[in-house]
C-alpha cells in the first residue's frame, strides 16, 4: 500500500471518529464475504464470532495441542462448538437470507457480542455470549425474542465435533431433583493421536421457574453432531428469555475432563444466568481498573480499548499459559509461542496487570528443563529456548523454518522478561525461585555460544535476526545486545540475592561488539548492506534493550531504518516501535504517524481487527496490538521499566490528542498523565 493510499484511508476513518463509543464496536452491515470475525475470550476459551446468525466460527481452548496438521509439529486444536445453535419460528428455519437489519456490537467493557437482527413481521431476536472471566473453561449465551405476533419458537443447541477429533462419543442425561432439571448434552472426542481426551458439555438456562420450563428433548444425528431442543409459544408482544452455558475442557487441563465438563456445566446452570453475568462483569471491572484513557481523539481511544481488550482476553491469571501471536482467535500460527509473547505483548501486560504476566513467565519457568535439554543437544551449555513452544517446550518449529535452529534472541528474551517482571513487582522471593534460575541458565547459554575471537570480538555468529530475512549471520545487533542485556541482569539478579555471580558473564557481555557502518549508523548484521529489512531489529537497541541511549544516535537509527522497511509485508509492532522512539525523541508528528500506520492498514472489517500486515486478513494480530500499546505506554506515556520499578520519563502526545491518562500501573496501580 502506497503512502498516497494510506493518507486517504487513514483520513477517513479520522473524518468517521467523532463520536466513536470508546467501549462499543459495533457493525450495521454485515458482508459474509468481508467479515473477519473478532474474539470473546477468558484467557483460557476464545469464542470468534460468525456474519450466521447463531453460529460462531471458532471455539479455541488455550493449551490444548496435538500433533497433526501442518509442519509435524503440535498444533493448537478446535474445540468443540459449544455455541453453535438452530432456532425455528413457526417452522421455519432462521438463516442468514431470512433476516434484516442485523447488527453485532462487541462491548469491551462487558467482554461480550451481541447480534440482533428482524424476522420478517414475526419477530425481533438478539443473542449475546460470553467466555465466563470466572470460570475459565465456561461460556454463556443470552437469547431474547420478542414476539412481533403470536409465534411458536423452537431452539436447539448443537453440539458438533471438529473434523480432526475422532472417536467421538456422545451422550444425554437429565439429572432431575425436586426445585430443577438438568438436562445435559455432552460430547467426547480424542485428538488426532489419541494423546488428549477432548469433552463438552451444555445446558439450557430457562428464565420460568421450575414446573412450567418447557420440555427438552435429545435428537441424535450422527456420530459427529447430537442436539438437544424445545418448543414454545409466545405471545405478541411478549420477550422470552433463555441461555445456554456449556464447557469445554481436556485432559490437558484436568485428569477426568469429561465428568468436570458436566459438574461445571451443573455448576452453572445452578448458579444461574444473572449471577454468572453479575461475577463476570465484576471480573472485567476489575481489569479495567488498568486502563488508558486519550482525550481528544475518538478513535484512536476505541482503537487502544480494543488492543488492551484483545491482550486482556487472550491471558489469564493463575495459569503457566502464555499467548501465540494470533492469542484465542484462531489457530493461527499452531497456537505456538513465539518471542512475540515476551518482546511485545508482555511488556504492556506487565505494566497494566503484573498479576498476568506472571502467567507468561510462569510459562516458560516450567520449561526450562526442557530449555536446558534443548541446550544440550545443540552442544552448549546453560538453556536455550526455542523459537516456537507449546505444551512440553521442546522445539515445535517446522523443519523447513530456520528460526527453529538459529534464532537464538528467543533464549535472551525470555530472560528479559524474567528479570522485568522482578523490577516491575520487586517480588524478591520470585526473583530467587523463579527468576534467578531463567536468568543464570539462560546467561550460561550465552557464555558457551559466543566464540572468543580476542577482546571485543567474542562474536555470535550464525543466527537469523530479529529481522528475519537476515538468515545465517554473523554480530546480528539485536541478538547481541539482547544476549548482553541477559549477561548484565542475571549478574545484578545474583548480586540482588546475595549470590556471587559468575565472573564471565560480565566478561562475555563487555566483549560482544555491537557494529557501526561507516556512516556510524548501527550495523544490523556483519554482512548488512543497506537492504530492506522485514522488521525492526537496531532500532530495538535504543528500546526496550537501552544499550544505545545516545539520541543522536537513537535518531541517525532511527531515520535509517525507518526508510528500510517497505509498505508490505512487515509486520504492525515494527511501526509500534517507531512511534515510541519518536515520541521520546520529541517529535509528535512522526511519531503520530508511525502510530497510525503501525495498524490501520490492518484494519479488518467489521470490527477494525487487527492483521499481522498491511492488507493482511490474519487477525486478530495480539503481536501487534502489543507493540502499538507499547509506543503509547512507553512513547507517548514516557514509562519506563528500570531496576527501581515504573518511572515516567519526557515525551510527547500527538498534537490532537489533548491528554493521556494511564490508570491502575503496576503493582500499585498508579496514575500517569502526560499533557
Amino acid at each position: 500500500m502506497n503512502r498516497w493510499l494510506f493518507t486517504i484511508i487513514f483520513c477517513l476513518f479520522a473524518a468517521f471518529s467523532f463520536g466513536q463509543d470508546p467501549w462499543k464496536i459495533t457493525a450495521d452491515t454485515i458482508d459474509p464475504s468481508h467479515y473477519y470475525g473478532v474474539t470473546v475470550a477468558n484467557g483460557m476459551i476464545g469464542i470468534v464470532s460468525s456474519p450466521e446468525p447463531f453460529k460462531v466460527k471458532d471455539v479455541v481452548l488455550a493449551g490444548a495441542y496435538d500433533l497433526y496438521g501442518r509442519g509435524r509439529v503440535s498444533n493448537f486444536l478446535r474445540s468443540f462448538n459449544l455455541l453453535n445453535m438452530n432456532l425455528d419460528i413457526d417452522g421455519r428455519r432462521i438463516g442468514s437470507g431470512s433476516i434484516a437489519h442485523m447488527k453485532q456490537e462487541l462491548d469491551m467493557k462487558a467482554a461480550s457480542f451481541t447480534t440482533s437482527f428482524d424476522y420478517g413481521d414475526q419477530a425481533t431476536v438478539s443473542y449475546t455470549y460470553y467466555s465466563l472471566r470466572h470460570l475459565p473453561f465456561t461460556v454463556l449465551m443470552d437469547v431474547s425474542i420478542t414476539a412481533k405476533k403470536d409465534i411458536s419458537i423452537t431452539g436447539s443447541s448443537v453440539m458438533e465435533a471438529p473434523d480432526a477429533l475422532r472417536d467421538v462419543q456422545n451422550y444425554y442425561n437429565e439429572i432431575d431433583r425436586p426445585h430443577v432439571v438438568i438436562s445435559l448434552l455432552t460430547s467426547s472426542a480424542k485428538s488426532p493421536t489419541g494423546k488428549l481426551l477432548m469433552c463438552a458439555s451444555n445446558t439450557f438456562l430457562f428464565s420460568e421457574p421450575h414446573g412450567k420450563e418447557p420440555r427438552v428433548i435429545h435428537e441424535m444425528w450422527d456420530n459427529n453432531m447430537h442436539l438437544m431442543k424445545f418448543t414454545r409459544s409466545i405471545k405478541a408482544g411478549e420477550t422470552y428469555r433463555f441461555s445456554v452455558a456449556g464447557t469445554s475442557m481436556t485432559s490437558a487441563h484436568h485428569d477426568d475432563p469429561l465428568n468436570e465438563a458436566e459438574r461445571i456445566t451443573i455448576y452453572a446452570k445452578l448458579e444461574g444466568r444473572d449471577r454468572l453475568l453479575q461475577f463476570h462483569q465484576k471480573a472485567w471491572d476489575q481489569l479495567w481498573q488498568s486502563d488508558i484513557v486519550v482525550d481528544g481523539d475518538p478513535q484512536s481511544q476505541q482503537d487502544i480499548h480494543s488492543m488492551l481488550y484483545h491482550l486482556y482476553s487472550f491471558v489469564r491469571e493463575g495459569t503457566a499459559n502464555s499467548p501465540s501471536p494470533m492469542g484465542l482467535s484462531g489457530l493461527g500460527y499452531n497456537g505456538h509461542v513465539f518471542w512475540d509473547a515476551e518482546l511485545w505483548m508482555y511488556p504492556a501486560i506487565l505494566v497494566m496487570h503484573p498479576e498476568l504476566a506472571k502467567s507468561m513467565v510462569e510459562y516458560r519457568f516450567q520449561r526450562l528443563e526442557a530449555a536446558r535439554k534443548n541446550a544440550f543437544a545443540n552442544g552448549f551449555k546453560g538453556a536455550m529456548f526455542p523459537w516456537e513452544s507449546a505444551e512440553s517446550g521442546v522445539e515445535e518449529t517446522p523443519v523447513w523454518a530456520l528460526s527453529g535452529p538459529f534464532e537464538h534472541h528467543i533464549t535472551a528474551d525470555v530472560a528479559i522478561a524474567a528479570w522485568n517482571y522482578y523490577a516491575v513487582t520487586q517480588d524478591k522471593q520470585w526473583l530467587k525461585e523463579k527468576g534467578y534460575p531463567i536468568l543464570s541458565a539462560t546467561a550460561d547459554f550465552w557464555s558457551s555460544r559466543v566464540e572468543r575471537n580476542g577482546p571485543g570480538h567474542f562474536d555470535i555468529k550464525n543466527v537469523v535476526a530479529a529481522d528475519e530475512w537476515a538468515e545465517n549471520v554473523d554480530n546480528n545487533a539485536f541478538t547481541n545486545a539482547a544476549a548482553k542485556a541477559n549477561l548484565q541482569y542475571a549478574t545484578q539478579a545474583a548480586k540482588l540475592l546475595g549470590i556471587a555471580p559468575d565472573p564471565d558473564w560480565m566478561n562475555v557481555a563487555d566483549n560482544i561488539p555491537i557494529l557501526k557502518m561507516d556512516n556510524g549508523v548501527t550495523k544490523e548484521h556483519a554482512s548488512y548492506n543497506g537492504e530492506g529489512i522485514k522488521q525492526a531489529d537496531v532500532n530495538l537497541l535504543a528500546y526496550p534493550l537501552k544499550e544505545i541511549t545516545d539520541k543522536a544516535q537513537v535518531k541517525r537509527d532511527l531515520e535509517y531504518y525507518s526508510s528500510r522497511v517497505p509498505n508490505e509485508g512487515t509486520p504492525a509492532m515494527t511501526q509500534g516501535v517507531f512511534a515510541l522512539l519518536y515520541a521520546r525523541l520529541g517529535d509528535a508528528e512522526k511519531a503520530y504517524h508511525w502510530f497510525k500506520d503501525a495498524y490501520v492498514p490492518n484494519l479488518n472489517p467489521p470490527f477494525r481487527v487487527i492483521a499481522e500486515t498491511k492488507g493482511g486478513t490474519n487477525p486478530y494480530f495480539a503481536t501487534g496490538a502489543g507493540g502499538i500499546l507499547q509506543a503509547v505506554l512507553m512513547g507517548f506515556g514516557g514509562l519506563e521499566i528500570t531496576p527501581q520499578g515504573i518511572k515516567q520519563i519526557p515525551s510527547v502526545l500527538p498534537s490532537n490528542w489533548s491528554k493521556l491518562t494511564i490508570k491502575g500501573a503496576g503493582p500499585q496501580k498508579k496514575t500517569f498523565v502526560v499533557k
